[in-house]
């Protein structure tokens, strides 16, 4: 007995027809007499599907499976005139299924406040007629100047109250400050950095950029420092060190306002001179001096360093130029060949096409130098070294310039060369990151060594430089070199312990060095430093019961390492960071002497951001406002997520 073929109308009134979403559909053929195909139209390539004329679970999983990032519209209801029949020329309603992510008021604020403030734009744009057209369409987000800036101003004060707690936890921690002169304002910069215990890397933050009135004088200078200082609860006890260039307002400045510990830092030969001796002060004269007086005489420094790099700037511009203008041998070539340099340098940077004719020979420009920094000055003589004598006096010709001779180009040549170090020990001392104080010590001693080494094969021109350079080293940093300080950060920082030492008996001084600053710490500061003990691996019960020995007694299990034991197992571990954790000891010493910078470069790098947020347009920026900004750039409080908007 044959089965009839379903008619059409039998298929329209089946459930699919009446399925909310059965105009994704499209009927293809009846199947038998209880399923059809159909074709699934949202599929790139249609593809028929079987299903049941009373079920579309089939039809339902294969949304589920294949379409489920999508909104399906649903069927309108079925018109007065009761056609069923499905209405194939709509196309479907496709929305994404994912809920747009509701951000709060706050956070949207928080993001126009980091892109105002990471991306130094006036505070103007939040009126900009095309930004508040952009944010128009986001809800809760338009707000005026007024209130932007109040918004700001909370979110300094929460980046104040967080970066001030986090100070007070440090138990060392260094500081760099500089001055800073920009459309006719001077302002005085400071930051501050430490070592992370648990991590062990180096952090910063800027603490002030605050505006310096009047004369750049010795005495106001440490006023300032000292104000600033007090504010985030930094003392003399808790700096190691504040890191300044050579000025000499600076270096007066901490010379006469230093702080002393002990009778002992007060000079060699003294530590007897005035045993028994009792010495009075009048209570009254101190109580009634003036406020200024008073104010100057409390003010308490704490340990000055001179900025490294800029103390090898000072080697390569005096020392440096100095005997290569005196010189018998180079007076004369130096100058030529400087002059000629120079002239290279105008022609290139006034006329763009003798700029186009250098890119046409060197396929690069040239380095015209500044004055401020000496790294320029190398940069720009090897720019034209790279150049062949040939080419150089191709230019010489095409600008109408003296043409370079040999001599003057192996000078150039060889200065370069014997330069190279300088410039590579400067790149390495003004990092931030990996660059501690104890990178200082092994910095100079390898910089004297390789440029020692330069000496044999140089022309009579040049033969001198080598000894000139680290003569002028050797005196610039006679209070560095093999001081205690300096010893103990290079030796306590992993990358370089011994390694730089080859003399075995200055390699058995600074081991006893080490060996006796071990000894001096106490338990308490033992305590704050020593790791956590690792915890022992999780037993199953049975197994334990089942290996169930006899503890065995070990008597130097729970005791700490010997000093002696200590240093010595450091100076054999891995240089690494990270071994720092097994040796507390060695690890409290280099958080402690390790802190400061080399050089003065953060606070260098502030004032360049300084310049871009203090441009000629926004000369009208309060001191306040000013400072506010750029702590908060400098910081980088809304790009780490701490920038909360109220």
């Amino acid at each position: 007995m044959m089965t009839s073929e379903p008619s059409d109308s039998q298929t329209l009134d089946s459930t699919f027809s009446r399925w909310a979403y059965a105009h994704n559909f499209n009927f293809v053929k009846n199947k038998d007499i209880k399923n059809i195909v159909v074709k699934c139209t949202l599929c790139a390539q249609p593809k028929e599907l079987s299903t049941s004329r009373n079920s579309t679970s089939n039809l339902t999983k294969h949304l589920q499976r294949c379409h489920s990032n999508m909104k399906l519209a649903r069927k309108q209801a079925d018109n007065e005139s009761g056609d069923k029949t499905l209405d194939k020329t709509k196309q479907p309603k496709l929305t994404f299924s994912r809920p747009p992510e509701i951000l709060k008021p706050q956070e949207v604020r928080r993001l126009v406040a980091e892109y105002v403030v990471e991306d130094m734009l006036p505070l103007s744009t939040v009126e900009s007629p095309a930004f508040r057209k952009l944010v128009s369409k986001i809800p809760h987000v338009l707000q005026s100047r007024k209130t932007f800036t109040k918004d700001l101003d909370e979110a300094y004060t929460v980046m104040t109250r967080e970066l001030k707690k986090t100070i007070e936890v440090q138990n060392h921690v260094s500081t760099t400050a500089d001055l800073w002169s920009s459309n006719n304002r001077s302002f005085l910069g400071v930051t501050v950095h430490w070592i992370d215990s648990v991590s062990l890397k180096r952090r910063k933050a800027a603490i002030a950029c605050r505006r310096f009135r009047g004369r750049h004088t010795y005495d106001r200078i440490a006023t300032e420092i000292e104000d600033i200082f007090s504010e985030y609860g930094l003392t003399p006890e808790k700096i190691t060190a504040c890191v300044t260039d050579n000025g000499s307002n600076f270096v007066k400045a901490f010379r006469e306002y230093q702080h002393v510990e002990s009778e002992e830092e007060e000079g060699e030969g003294e530590e007897e001179s005035g045993e028994g001796e009792v010495h009075f002060v009048d209570l009254h004269s101190v109580l009634s001096a003036d406020d200024e007086d008073a104010q100057l005489g409390l003010c308490v420094l704490p340990p000055h360093h001179r900025c490294a790099a800029h103390t090898l700037n000072l080697v390569a511009n005096n020392e440096v130029d100095k005997w290569l203008a005196t010189n018998p041998e180079s007076r004369a070539v130096y100058r030529s060949a400087t002059a000629k340099c120079s002239s290279l340098w105008t022609k290139s940077s006034r006329s763009t096409v003798a700029a186009e004719c250098v890119e046409e020979v060197s396929d690069r420009k040239l380095i015209v130098p500044t004055v401020t920094r000496w790294n320029s000055f190398y940069d720009a003589y090897s720019r034209i070294t790279e150049m062949s004598l040939t080419d150089i006096n191709n230019l010489c010709t095409q600008f109408q310039i003296k043409c370079m001779n040999d001599r003057e180009y192996l000078f150039l040549k060889e200065y370069c060369a014997i330069m190279k170090p300088f410039t590579v020990a400067l790149d390495i001392l003004q990092g931030e990151e990996t660059c501690f104080y104890g990178t200082l010590q092994p910095t100079l001693e390898i910089l004297m060594a390789k440029t020692l080494a330069m000496k044999n094969g140089l022309s009579p021109m040049t033969t001198g430089l080598p000894e000139v350079i680290v003569g002028a080293i050797k005196t610039r940093f006679a209070a560095i070199i093999d001081s205690k300080t300096a010893l103990l950060a290079s030796v306590s920082l992993p990358k370089f312990k011994l390694r730089w030492v080859k003399e075995e008996a200055r390699r058995d001084h600074i081991t006893l060095l080490l060996t006796t600053e071990c000894r001096t710490l106490t338990t308490e500061e033992l305590a704050a430093v020593v790791p956590d003990p690792p915890q022992p691996a999780a037993v199953a019960p049975s197994e334990e019961d089942f290996f169930s020995f006899e503890e065995q007694v070990n008597g130097s299990a729970d005791a700490p390492m010997s000093v002696e034991t200590e240093v010595t197992s450091y100076l054999n571990s891995a240089p690494v960071m990270e071994s720092l954790h097994l040796f507390p000891r060695i690890k409290k010493i280099a958080l402690r002497y390790n802190a400061p910078t080399p050089s003065s470069a953060p606070v260098e790098r502030l004032f360049s951001l300084g310049s871009l947020v203090l441009t000629p347009k926004r000369n009208r920026l309060s001191d306040g406002r000013f400072q506010r900004l750029l702590l908060m750039r400098f910081n980088r409080f809304f790009s780490q997520g701490d920038g909360e908007m109220g």
